[in-house]
């Protein structure tokens, strides 16, 4: 009886086996025959700022304004931003995904939007859309005091 049990298990974890993995092939081949809409997030050549990392980081020094009613509030953290590099460079569906508040997620929506084209992301040779998250930091930097006990060490 455990033996017939054992093998009837065995078979039918060997069955659903193979039609969850027939179903999950579908799946991959539907999602690349639609490619021109789909967005992935991991490609063979990642989109790139224009001009690279460091002026990426300089473009949002130059542009974010740290909100009035963040600094009154005193409030500091990273906003994490997502949105989509399609295929000509541009952004679109630009999300918060955690914010911090105070006028922040605003501000940081407010110059993604300013962001010149990229250098869009590439699947197999061709241009993909690509979704992108972006973390921006919102930091009163260093107090004077600070900067001096720094110095002294």
């Amino acid at each position: 009886m455990k033996k017939i049990f054992g093998f009837l298990l065995t078979t039918t974890l060997f069955v659903l086996y193979s039609f969850g993995y027939q179903a999950f092939s579908q799946n991959r081949t539907i999602v690349n025959a639609e490619k021109d809409s789909s967005i992935l997030m991991i490609v063979e050549t990642p989109p790139e700022f224009k001009g690279g990392e460091k002026a990426r980081i300089d473009f949002l020094v130059k542009n974010i304004t740290y909100p009035i009613e963040a600094r009154e509030a005193g409030i500091e953290g990273v906003v994490f931003i997502t949105f989509v590099i399609e295929i000509d460079g541009s952004i679109s569906n630009i999300k918060v995904l955690r914010g911090i508040g105070g006028g922040c997620d605003d501000e940081a929506v407010r110059v993604i939007r300013l962001m010149p084209k990229w250098t869009p992301g590439k699947q197999n040779g061709k241009e993909v859309r690509v979704q992108f998250n972006m973390p921006i930091k919102f930091s009163f930097g260093k107090k004077d005091d600070d900067k001096k006990n720094d110095k002294l060490k």
